[in-house]
């Protein structure tokens, strides 16, 4: 039964792919001529999505003002396009200094407004701002923002250039004012802009030995401590490392920091799913069987328990105890890292987290995950896989975003497409 099982499913997986890697065949809806989409404008004072500017739904929060002579400064790039007009009336330029991907954004809308008004450019009132003109930690300060008009300075039009802001790929978009457009992305160094759940590099993992390991150093073959499933239990078990879906030495990226009663520190993404207990817990305590379930990382919130290994290199290791969260923090880490287990879930910095992310449910991506693992079990291997997003993942992602709600995966996964 496994032969016929695992040949349908890498059919499947070949099939999915097709429209993924034959980039030069035709394009979606080939075979039906497709009407064009009407777009419908912005109304005055919305804004689009409908959260606020600075939540991990739109274009993230605030990580501070960037001055010429700050470190970050390095991370603005001048936009000197021909096809947008910048008003600088500072006379500095600073207008034109904003994040990378504010700038592709921002290109992109200007060829959008060119095509829907022949003779009109895009106008940028106001970008970067290092003189402090507007309030308290705005996203100017951070060169992520920009108020916009046309050239010709039609009103009539902003209501259809928030629209094409929006289509442009802008992560916030408000109607604020009759005299402009404001739009906003998010950091190109945060996990809003890049992807879906790792843990940084210099994360410990346990070994079947006992000792622990830099999760940078992991490799596929090797065994680490791991849940023994993903349904609540508590018992552990050392499962093989089949791949990894990201993979990234070099990158920075904002992880969320879980710190237990107990001293667990654990850093992840805020896409990464990690096991909570349900209703009150106590410290110390076995979690009562089917107790936990698996939350983002970036809702998890103090008071709830997650599941901690304590114990010396070599102990053995039976089954893991519930501590509370007692803090959330957000920091700054170098790599990314997403080891995937035959179990589907791995103890990291002493505490056991899903090996998935991005939708809402850790059995949900257990199982979608099936075909990988048959392909594993019959192969030896998960196809060719080195730096980056491993190509399984892509499939899975480009198949969630279409078949699924879009309340069942996280903003910063949905995100990731970049629109």
């Amino acid at each position: 039964m496994l032969l016929p099982t695992l040949v349908t499913c890498l059919a499947g997986c070949a099939f999915l792919l097709s429209p993924v890697s034959e980039g030069c065949g035709p394009g979606r809806g080939y075979g039906k001529r497709r009407s064009p989409r009407k777009l419908a404008p912005l109304a005055y004072k919305q804004f689009s999505p409908n959260v606020a500017e600075k939540t991990l739904g739109a274009s993230g929060r605030y990580e501070g003002k960037i001055t010429r002579n700050s470190e970050r400064f390095k991370e603005l790039t001048p936009n000197y396009n021909p096809d947008i007009i910048f008003k600088d009336e500072e006379n500095t330029g600073a207008d034109r200094m904003m994040t990378q991907r504010c700038k592709d954004k921002l290109n992109s809308l200007a060829i959008s407004v060119m095509n829907l008004w022949p003779g009109v450019r895009l106008r940028v009132t106001e970008g970067w701002d290092e003189d402090g003109h507007h309030s308290e930690e705005s996203l100017h300060y951070e060169g992520r923002a920009v108020d916009i008009t046309t050239s010709d300075r039609d009103r009539n039009k902003y209501a259809m250039l928030a629209r094409l802001a929006v289509e442009a790929g802008f992560d916030w978009v408000y109607y604020e004012s009759k005299a402009h457009i404001h739009c906003s992305v998010k950091s190109d160094h945060s996990v809003a802009a890049k992807s879906g759940g790792c843990f940084p590099g210099d994360s410990l993992v346990t070994m079947e030995n006992g000792h622990q390991k830099s999760i940078r150093d992991l490799r596929p073959g090797e065994r680490v401590l791991t849940l023994s499933g993903g349904d609540g239990g508590a018992g552990l078990v050392y499962s093989e490392v089949l791949s990894f879906l990201d993979r990234d030495p070099g990158t920075w990226k904002l992880f969320y920091g879980v710190q237990t009663e107990a001293g667990a520190r654990l850093s992840l993404t805020a896409a990464h799913l990690l096991f909570v207990s349900e209703g009150n817990c106590s410290e110390g305590a076995l979690p009562p069987r089917g107790s936990l379930r698996t939350v983002y990382a970036s809702d998890a919130q103090p008071g709830q328990c997650v599941l901690v290994v304590e114990g010396e290199a070599g102990q053995k290791r039976g089954e893991g105890r519930l501590s509370r969260i007692t803090h959330i923090s957000v920091r700054k880490g170098r790599g990314a890292f997403a080891p995937l287990t035959k179990q589907g879930t791995v103890v990291v910095d002493g505490v056991a987290a899903s090996c998935y992310a991005v939708v809402d449910q850790h059995l949900l991506a257990h199982w979608a995950f099936l075909p990988l693992r048959l392909m594993h079990s019959w192969t030896g291997t998960t196809g060719y896989h080195g730096d980056g997003v491993h190509w399984y993942s892509e499939v899975l992602h480009w198949l969630g975003r279409a078949l699924l709600e879009s309340g069942r995966l996280h903003p910063l996964g949905v995100a990731k497409a970049d629109r």
